[in-house]
């Protein structure tokens, strides 16, 4: 059972999450998690100009996903950061190419999760996660969240990420704070959950 993990990173705060919903993934008997990127957008003069392609080389070894690719998956789990409450627009343009499964309803009984980021505390983190559910949605995905079960993200003591829809983590005004261990707790926490009820659906 292959659970793709299909991600946007600018910075790596995405990315240090999604390698962390792959290891909650790797919990589960029979789960494979398999880490892929949405191809970048982005015109190279910008991506030097805001330093994203340095940043982007940590990730040189993750594959680009192609349409195909998210087709044979049995679940998804997206991670998208944040660009003014809403996915960014790498992961907007992979997602508007899927007409073809819309119409074939590829996706419809297969599970879809998402998880993503934000600069500040309250910059969009629920309503990016929401609004990528409509999209989900309409593609047939059954949604899974990251649940109370997961305790941790009712947190007060310490600024937290995380919610009932997905985890999330806070990467500051210029990038510079990583996820937290509690963030990367919430989202092992979601790779563990999605590929649980993935392997519940694929025995019936």
């Amino acid at each position: 059972m292959k659970i793709l993990i299909l991600f946007y990173s600018a910075y790596g705060h995405v990315y240090r999450m999604a390698q962390a919903v792959a290891e909650g993934v790797k919990e589960v008997k029979g789960a494979e998690p398999v880490l892929m990127r949405v191809p970048e957008i982005l015109p190279a003069d910008i991506l030097e100009k805001t330093g994203i392609a340095a940043a982007q080389k940590t990730m040189a070894s993750v594959p680009v996903a192609t349409l195909d690719d998210l087709g044979r998956a049995d679940a998804v789990i997206f991670g998208a950061p944040t660009r003014y409450g809403n996915m960014c627009g790498q992961m907007r343009v992979f997602l508007d190419g899927t007409a073809e499964f819309w119409q074939k309803g590829t996706f419809v009984g297969k599970v879809g999760s998402v998880f993503t980021s934000t600069a500040t505390q309250h910059g969009g983190q629920e309503s990016t996660i929401l609004s990528f559910h409509t999209t989900l949605l309409h593609l047939g995905f059954i949604i899974v969240g990251l649940p109370y079960a997961f305790q941790e993200q009712m947190r007060i003591d310490e600024i937290t990420g995380c919610s009932p829809y997905g985890a999330s983590t806070i990467a500051g005004g210029k990038g510079e704070r990583q996820p937290s261990g509690n963030e990367l707790a919430g989202a092992r926490f979601q790779g563990r959950h999605v590929a649980q009820i993935a392997a519940r659906l694929a025995r019936q």
